[in-house]
């Protein structure tokens, strides 16, 4: 590492650790004054409230991350700018993209923090926070956290669960009806009037089992008895949550959620052949989004360079006005793209990353013009 880049990389981190301060300072702020009243209907005590700030700084930091980084670029960029350091550089031969390598390096270590705190720490954390909500409340009084589900229905590989209730909690079903296929094309349906989680292994009480005799038989039935247990049966309790949490309608049309993981998204898409286009499409986009995001730091840098590195004597709050401009016209754009994925008028994959693409790509060409 040369010189300069020593002096730029530092120059960069003053103004970038002064505004995660600052935004953590006001957010906790924030945090304190709207959360309050629900602590003391959760009866937290001081540690807890604590514990629970903590628990929720994973989300803040993704919410912040890129935006912190584009104001602490325009502001350096801007100062460098101001005591025309860049252009002594330049002039002595260093290209402005050999120039901004400091800067391109701290994207891509940013958008691997955003990404690893999406994909393992918020999603972690989101049930860190439902624990911590929990504590001190009588099991199942707890407003803010779900646990029992009504009339719950998803496939999973060649099985077909129905389910009358679900107690996440207790790990426990009411009136549950599980029908799958052999190998040979015949079916099977296993029908209860409860199950629970016992030693990892699903055990149903009062089953009746029906059978079906040949590929195009009818199901007749085969046994009833007290209580059976089906090791065959490889659903988990968190698995059948997610698969609840996924198939909930205001899940899917929301906004890019962020405790939803690449994993169980990729999972719920691989086991649900039988879903719509309309459906398939929404949750493509939402894998697509989450896979896109992490970038958005790296975008922010390409952003950044042209707005900051203008030579002439500016106002060091050029920077604010710029990031708000960025932040704002990007923030329009990702919506209206994520909305017209989510409704079938984009690709997946280009609704998720045309955002990224086109400020990319504006950046690139205002690089190419910076003089």
């Amino acid at each position: 590492m040369r010189l300069h880049d020593r002096y730029l990389f530092r120059e960069l981190l003053t103004p970038l650790a002064y505004c995660l301060g600052g935004f953590l300072v006001f957010w906790i702020s924030y945090f304190f004054f709207t959360q309050l009243d629900d602590m003391q209907e959760h009866k937290l005590h001081l540690l807890d409230c604590a514990e629970y700030a903590v628990a929720m700084m994973p989300g803040f930091f993704v919410m912040v991350l890129p935006i912190t980084l584009l104001l602490a670029l325009l502001y350096a960029l801007t100062h460098h700018a101001r005591h025309h350091e860049l252009t002594a550089l330049r002039a002595a031969g260093v290209s402005l993209w050999r120039l901004c390598a400091p800067y391109f390096a701290v994207g891509l270590i940013a958008s691997g923090i955003y990404f690893a705190l999406n994909e393992i720490a918020v999603p972690r954390c989101a049930e860190w926070t439902e624990q911590i909500l929990s504590r001190h409340l009588p099991a199942g009084a707890n407003p803010k956290v779900k646990t029992r589900f009504s009339k719950i229905g998803f496939r999973n590989a060649h099985r077909i669960w129905q389910i009358g209730e679900y107690d996440a909690a207790a790990q426990t079903m009411a009136n549950p009806n599980v029908t799958w296929t052999l190998p040979d094309g015949s079916w099977r349906s296993l029908q209860a009037e409860r199950a629970e989680r016992v030693n990892d292994v699903w055990v149903f009480y009062n089953a009746k089992l029906f059978a079906q005799t040949g590929a195009h038989g009818s199901l007749l039935p085969a046994f009833a008895t007290n209580a059976v247990a089906m090791s065959e049966f490889s659903e988990t309790p968190r698995q059948i949550l997610g698969y609840i949490k996924l198939s909930d309608s205001q899940t899917l049309r929301g906004s890019r959620s962020a405790d939803i993981p690449l994993k169980d998204l990729r999972e719920y898409l691989k086991l649900q052949t039988d879903m719509s286009v309309e459906d398939k499409n929404a949750y493509r986009t939402k894998y697509y989004g989450r896979l896109a995001a992490p970038w958005t730091c790296l975008v922010v840098v390409l952003m950044a360079i042209p707005f900051g590195a203008q030579s002439g004597r500016r106002n060091l709050f050029f920077g604010v006005a710029g990031s708000i401009f960025i932040c704002f016209g990007y923030f329009v754009l990702q919506q209206v793209s994520l909305a017209f994925g989510m409704s079938n008028h984009l690709a997946p994959w280009l609704a998720a990353w045309l955002p990224n693409l086109v400020f990319a790509a504006a950046g690139t060409v205002l690089i190419l013009r910076t003089r």
